[in-house]
């Protein structure tokens, strides 16, 4: 007898399944993400940075201490950061609710590419085209659009955007909850401890409140670019960067419009995530991960560069704090058999 899959396509497997193509993106997130890490800790600039400035790394750490250098470093470290952290919270809505086709994860995912892939165009706000973010846009764009395309038609109806708009939370009283994705859900809004609640209410405010700092740091390097701290740092001021080199504030807002777009679409995925996703150990694992690599890479970075100033560091700790009071009052319990 003849095997039904004997007739198969080659590519059927990878075509019939969008997620494969979503995980293809996230994967060069992540890479992009490991990369900013990699070039940070070298001190190099790329070599698109070097032809726009006119001037290596080398050369530019001459000046002022080398302080612009490592300015830039704790931007793109920063940078870094939120792109690994956008990877984990992808990875985890394209293995875990949207294998469950639920669509309210589609739909997040959706809502973050069209945010995260809308401030490429930043770049018309400081006239620095960085040519490799954008072969890495025209790379990561296919992958995100074929990937959500092909998965669409797998959701579960009623599949349109209101899906999103339906707080559901799996209730840790029921035994079969217990598995995570399988768990049974309920629209209704179930009795759950009040530590839980707490710690879901706050990560929900740290999210927002990242939606509107993301927003802030790209509108800041797409105008003034500096905040008062940040030229007590460099010791100089914006005319004194631009004789040096009219070049270097329009490079500088680039990486922080960057930054900044990076904070508003993780600030984006927790909030949506925390809203609608199920209370599961898998959902805490990711958001632990994040806010360890996001949080630590944005506030450790600045003791090794010497940017110690306490009124500049004071949000990113701040917010630090209270996401480790949310992990917390979140953390999964063991069910007990």
């Amino acid at each position: 007898m003849t095997n039904p899959q004997d007739n198969e396509n080659l590519l059927s497997p990878l075509l019939t399944d969008g997620r494969s193509f979503l995980t293809l993106g996230t994967l060069g997130l992540l890479f992009s993400g490991a990369f900013a890490f990699f070039l940070a800790a070298t001190r190099q600039f790329l070599p698109h940075d070097i032809q726009f400035l006119g001037m290596t790394a080398d050369q530019l750490c001459a000046q002022n201490g080398c302080r612009i250098v490592h300015f830039m470093i704790h931007d793109r470290v920063s940078f870094g950061g939120t792109l690994i952290g956008i990877s984990i919270l992808y990875y985890w809505l394209i293995h875990f609710p949207l294998r469950a086709r639920q669509p309210w994860a589609w739909w997040t995912l959706l809502l973050s590419n069209l945010a995260g892939f809308a401030s490429f165009l930043t770049y018309l706000g400081f006239g620095y085209l960085d040519t490799w973010h954008g072969v890495a846009t025209l790379f990561l764009l296919p992958c995100f659009a074929i990937g959500l395309r092909l998965t669409y038609r797998t959701l579960d109806r009623p599949r349109h955007i209101s899906s999103l708009l339906t707080r559901r939370t799996k209730t840790p009283a029921s035994p079969a909850s217990a598995g995570g994705i399988s768990a049974q859900e309920s629209p209704e809004t179930p009795i759950i401890p009040t530590r839980l609640r707490q710690g879901r209410r706050l990560l929900l405010a740290i999210g927002i409140a990242m939606i509107a700092a993301g927003l802030t740091i790209t509108l800041l390097g797409m105008t003034a670019v500096f905040v008062p701290q940040d030229l007590q740092y460099l010791s100089t001021t914006p005319a004194q960067l631009n004789a040096l080199n009219p070049r270097l504030i329009p490079l500088i807002a680039h990486d922080r419009a960057g930054f900044g777009g990076g904070v508003f679409n993780v600030g984006l995925l927790i909030t949506l995530c925390t809203w609608r996703a199920s209370l599961s150990r898998h959902l805490w694992q990711a958001t632990a991960a994040v806010g360890i690599i996001g949080f630590g890479a944005a506030i450790a970075i600045h003791p090794i560069v010497g940017y110690n100033n306490p009124v500049h560091l004071a949000p990113a700790c701040a917010g630090a704090l209270c996401y480790l009071i949310a992990l917390i009052l979140t953390r999964p319990q063991k069910v007990k058999k």
